[in-house]
Parts: C-alpha cells; structure tokens; sequence
C-alpha cells in the first residue's frame, strides 16, 4: 500500500493527473464544503483572540483544490500551507506554501479531509486454524496470501478496537499519524474529515477498496489506483490524546449553514434567474449532507489550547 500510493510512480505522486480524476470527495463536490469551512475558521479565529497570523495547514491536499477555493473566503491573516508528497501543482497560487511535512508549530487549524483513509496498514485475516496473519499481496495482480503471524503491537491493537473475528484492517498507524498530526498544533483545532467506523460496528470482511475513473475497482497496489480503507475513527480520536468532538458530516455541515433545503417557489416569479442558481446550491447541499453518501462521513475536531470547545458546533 506504501509503494503503491507514495513510491515511485505511486498513486499520489506520479506527474500530470491527480486523485480529482479518480474520485470526488465534498471539496471536489461543491464550493459549499469550503464556505462551511470558512465559518468554521472564521469561530476558530475568534476563540484565539484573532492572532497576527492564523495558520490553516491543509494534510493530504491533493493539488491544492480546496485551499485555492477557500483563499478568497478568508482574512490576509490566514497562512495557508499544503502539506503533499506530490510536488507543488503547476499554476498554484504564490500565497500557498507547499512542502512534504506537517510545519512544526500551527496556530490556527489543521485540516485533513480524507488524508487518513490513505495512510497505509496492514490487514489481517484468520487461517485454517483460527491465527491472525497478515495478508500479502502480489503487487501488480492484487492476488491475496496470509502471510506471517500478527506481531504483538497488532494484537494489542486488534483486542482493543477490532475485537470481532475474521478479516481485519490494523489501524493503529492512523492513530499515530493523526497523533503526530495533532501534536503540532500549538493553540487552535485540528479536524479530520473522513469515512470511517465504530468499534462496535467494525464491518466485517473489511473496506479496503481500490477507485480509478470514478469506478471502484480491485485494491492493486501498483500505483494504477487509489487504494483506501475506512478509518477506526474512535482509535483515532482516542490516539490524540486532546478534548474532541465527533459527529456526522450532516450534523456539521447544518451546524455550519449547510442545509440542502430548496428556495422558495415565490423565488422562481420574481427572481427566476436566482431561483435556479438557488436550486442548484441545494442541490450541491444536499449532496454534501446525504446520509448514505458524503453527509455519512466523520468529523473529529480536537481542540488545543481553547476553553470554549462547544461555540465551535453549537
């Protein structure tokens, strides 16, 4: 999964397409998802008493979509920073800093949006026997073997958060990536936006997907597609260590002015022009909070350093 995202020619990194190309996420989905994030920044700001510089570092920021949309939102305060293997888009606007690691000390928000379904793992599964062992995998035809016997580290992990038998995604390298994540932030939040699971409803055979073209397809690890798991979103959020929130992208979004409702019919007499550009946000809006689809996804907001965590999401 390492070699088949990030080596060579790998999946995030290679030349000219991107993961746009591939799937759509809620920042390719509409403008909304940036405009909610602004008057997310925008009540963040507020609880750190408006500093002289706001950092918004952007984790996993593909080619630069969402902080491009959101840089008109926002205050000439606000630092934005992509955080990308990938070297920096061609055309990338000069206020965006672009670098492979996650700046030291951020005062502001740390944003991930579907950055740690991509952090890599290992996936385990039962022999004959009833033992874990990890599953292999032949790089260039995705064909699956059980391997060696889990390692203590995993197991512990597993009993903790997997604990259901059978097939099973060892998620503990998200939770130390997140961790570190989260540890750079000096004041402020860090959010992670992502598809994921509870320990109680761990899915049974596992997520692990492969997307190119719009299409799911097999998980073949040879930098041809995007290869992805849910997330352990609760191991994740305990890992950090921090005062969280977690809730549903559909609460969020709503708590944030995305509501998906349509405009008025009175509109379409007066206004027709505007009735149909009305139309059309709450179609994105509703596309951004449906429950089976985007509106499903986790929110975690972990807080540092503030003492009014609920004005966030009143």
């Amino acid at each position: 999964m390492e070699a088949g995202l990030y080596g060579p020619g790998g999946f995030f990194v290679r030349a000219g397409e991107g993961p746009a190309d591939h799937f759509r996420t809620s920042v390719h989905a509409s403008p909304l998802f940036a405009g909610a994030l602004a008057r997310l920044i925008e009540r963040i700001d507020e609880a750190l008493g408006r500093p002289e510089v706001f950092d918004l570092v952007d984790v996993g920021a593909g080619r630069g979509e969402l902080l491009t949309t959101l840089q008109p939102l926002l205050s000439e305060r606000v630092r934005l920073t992509g955080v990308e293997l990938a070297a920096r888009p061609p055309g990338l606007n000069a206020g965006i800093a672009w670098q492979p690691d996650i700046p030291d000390r951020v005062v502001g928000l740390l944003l991930a949006t579907e950055w740690l379904d991509n952090v890599p793992l290992d996936v385990a599964d039962l022999d004959d026997d009833g033992r874990l062992r990890r599953v292999t995998v032949e790089p260039s035809t995705g064909a699956e073997s059980l391997g060696g016997l889990v390692d203590p580290a995993d197991l512990f992990w597993l009993r903790r958060w997997w604990p259901s038998p059978g097939r099973a995604e060892i998620g503990w390298p998200r939770d130390a990536a997140w961790a570190e994540a989260v540890s750079r932030v000096r004041r402020g939040c860090a959010l992670a936006v992502d598809y994921g699971h509870l320990r109680d409803d761990r899915p049974l055979l596992g997520t692990l997907t492969g997307y190119r073209g719009g299409r799911q397809v097999p998980p073949v690890p040879d930098g041809s597609c995007d290869v992805t798991a849910h997330v352990a979103i609760d191991a994740v959020a305990s890992a950090a260590g921090t005062p969280y929130r977690l809730l549903r992208q559909r609460d969020a979004l709503k708590a944030l002015g995305v509501d998906g409702a349509r405009p008025p019919l009175d509109l379409a007499r007066s206004d027709p022009a505007g009735y149909v550009r009305a139309l059309a946000a709450a179609g994105a809006g509703a596309e951004l909070i449906e429950p089976s689809g985007l509106g499903g996804h986790w929110w975690l907001l972990h807080t540092v350093g503030l003492d009014d965590r609920g004005s966030m999401f009143p």
